[in-house]
């Protein structure tokens, strides 16, 4: 892989792959190991690359895969016998810095960055991918390995769960405010 192609694949999308790592692993000195080891993935498999999709698409399906890793390398060092990583069911959360506190945003983000960690693995995925990354479906199912079936799906159900949640907190308020 020649350095310009690095270079211009670091200069579109490092800002894109640090915040989707960050936002999945919730913790910034972790989030910037994995996104050298993407780059390390980058670098040894580029020659590989197809073209079958864009190369953003490319580069958030290995970041998947370089965060599922990192999460089944902590299950195994918790649990300290191997179980398969469940990422329908395993909730992604951490007791470490969380991204509303990496980055400024407004309320109404942070109060969706907090019901986010109440999804599932795979509904985070998606959220990040398509909301905060602007991914499309057909390109968030490659990036992910599904079907647009299934990303619709995963999208709706996260969608359901986060709307369900910060109504429940705002009802929460509505009572604490009343107090």
């Amino acid at each position: 892989m020649k350095d310009s192609v690095f270079h211009r694949i670091y200069d579109s999308y490092h800002q894109d792959l640090f915040q989707f790592l960050i936002f999945l692993v919730q913790n910034r000195q972790v989030a910037e190991d994995l996104t050298q080891e993407v780059y390390i993935r980058v670098l040894r498999s580029y020659d590989s690359f197809q073209g079958k999709s864009s190369e953003k698409t490319w580069l958030f399906s290995i970041a998947k895969n370089v965060a599922i890793d990192h999460f089944r390398k902590q299950s195994v060092r918790k649990k300290r016998s191997f179980d398969s990583f469940d990422w329908e069911s395993i909730q992604l959360t951490s007791d470490d810095m969380r991204p509303d506190e990496l980055l400024i945003v407004d309320y109404e983000k942070k109060q969706l960055l907090e019901q986010l960690n109440g999804c599932t693995g795979d509904q985070k995925m998606v959220i990040v991918l398509r909301f905060f990354q602007q991914l499309s479906i057909q390109e968030t199912a490659d990036a992910l390995g599904w079907t647009e079936s299934k990303v619709k799906t995963t999208q709706h159900r996260a969608i359901q769960h986060l709307k369900k949640r910060m109504s429940q907190e705002r009802e929460e308020d509505l009572q604490h405010d009343k107090r």
